[in-house]
């Protein structure tokens, strides 16, 4: 799949991750397209492959806001767009993968639908998303617990990645005691990935 951090076209669920300048393979479902180098993650991450697993199993995105905390290049924010999502907002606190974020937006032809933020949790006023995603430390998806689910619609799902096996239980509690249920749960090999909905 990848070459140094140059990677190959490969599959996770029904999408498939591309290069950019490369075609679609023939007969693959839902295209991403990345730029080449793999920087701030190219989805081959066991939580990336969670997350797009379970944002595919949540069926169409028609009309839905996306929230994408920490989002590198993007990747989660774009899935979402390509699932039918009306906008995704992604954020995260280094300026190149902001960048590179932005770029493959554009990439993917979604550049009126996704938007940048470099930048913090605090800097986010929205009125409320219908898609939380935050592929984060275990550490921090702790104390920004109570906004992350302010963030959310009533009914609205919370996608958490980057939880080490470990830590699993702390996250769960935390986010049920805020009066989230756990719609789904992949457990990998080093990490636990969470799918719930707000109450």
């Amino acid at each position: 799949m990848t070459i140094g951090r140059i990677f190959r076209p490969f599959s996770v669920g029904g999408f498939t991750l591309i290069p950019e300048g490369e075609k679609a393979p023939v007969g693959c479902r839902i295209p991403l397209f990345l730029g080449r180098k793999g920087a701030f993650g190219s989805g081959e991450h066991e939580t990336t492959a969670a997350c797009l697993g379970l944002l595919e199993s949540l069926g169409s995105l028609s009309g839905a806001r996306a929230l994408d905390l920490g989002s590198g290049t993007g990747i989660l924010a774009i899935a979402a767009l390509l699932l039918g999502a009306e906008s995704a907002m992604a954020v995260d606190i280094e300026w190149p993968a902001a960048i590179s974020c932005r770029e493959n937006i554009r990439l993917n032809n979604l550049g009126g639908r996704g938007m940048t933020v470099c930048g913090e949790l605090a800097c986010i006023s929205s009125p409320g998303f219908d898609l939380v995603m935050a592929n984060i430390y275990a550490d921090i998806l702790v104390p920004l617990a109570e906004r992350l689910v302010e963030l959310t619609l009533p009914g609205g799902a919370i996608l958490l990645s980057g939880i080490p096996l470990q830590d699993k239980f702390d996250i769960w509690r935390r986010y049920t005691s805020l009066g989230c249920r756990e719609v789904d749960c992949v457990i990998g090999e080093e990490f636990v990935t969470y799918l719930m909905r707000r109450g």
